[in-house]
């Protein structure tokens, strides 16, 4: 049986929407991942980019709000920024929930003098979430 676990972010427009992708490419065989967000966005274009660039389509994902998952029953809940941590709402089938927090590639985008160096930061924090994705599901905790 796989386990489900909803990726939990503020926008679900980058952090989250990796961590979806990651897991269905390199982990459907244990995990059924979703995504979403407190205050959805829209995919953002970046993040869809550097996936690509490293073989993952995310590009058909979309910005799901928490509100249309909540009754959804999750193993776990993973809160990949901290404010989506600080603001999690109440999972009420959801067995744990979890802080796994990634810097976001948007706010560390803003500062960069080009665009080869804003996806730089994309890239850095789309390599830190997939090591995180290889290791589950031990990663969360589990034996």
């Amino acid at each position: 049986m796989k386990l489900k676990i909803l990726f939990l972010c503020t926008g679900n427009s980058c952090r989250s929407q990796m961590a979806e992708g990651w897991a269905r490419a390199l982990r459907s065989a244990e995990i059924e991942p979703c995504s979403a967000g407190v205050a959805v966005k829209g995919l953002d274009l970046r993040a869809v980019r550097v996936m690509l660039e490293a073989g993952v389509d995310i590009s058909g994902q979309r910005s799901t709000p928490v509100d249309e998952v909540l009754d959804t029953p999750f193993d776990y809940v993973v809160t990949v920024c901290a404010h989506a941590h600080e603001t999690c709402p109440v999972f009420p089938g959801a067995g744990r929930v979890i802080h796994v927090g990634f810097e976001d590639p948007p706010e560390l985008a803003r500062g960069a003098a080009s665009e080869h160096e804003a996806l730089g930061h994309y890239r850095r924090v789309r390599d830190e979430i997939r090591r995180f994705v290889e290791g589950l599901p031990e990663s969360l905790g589990l034996e």
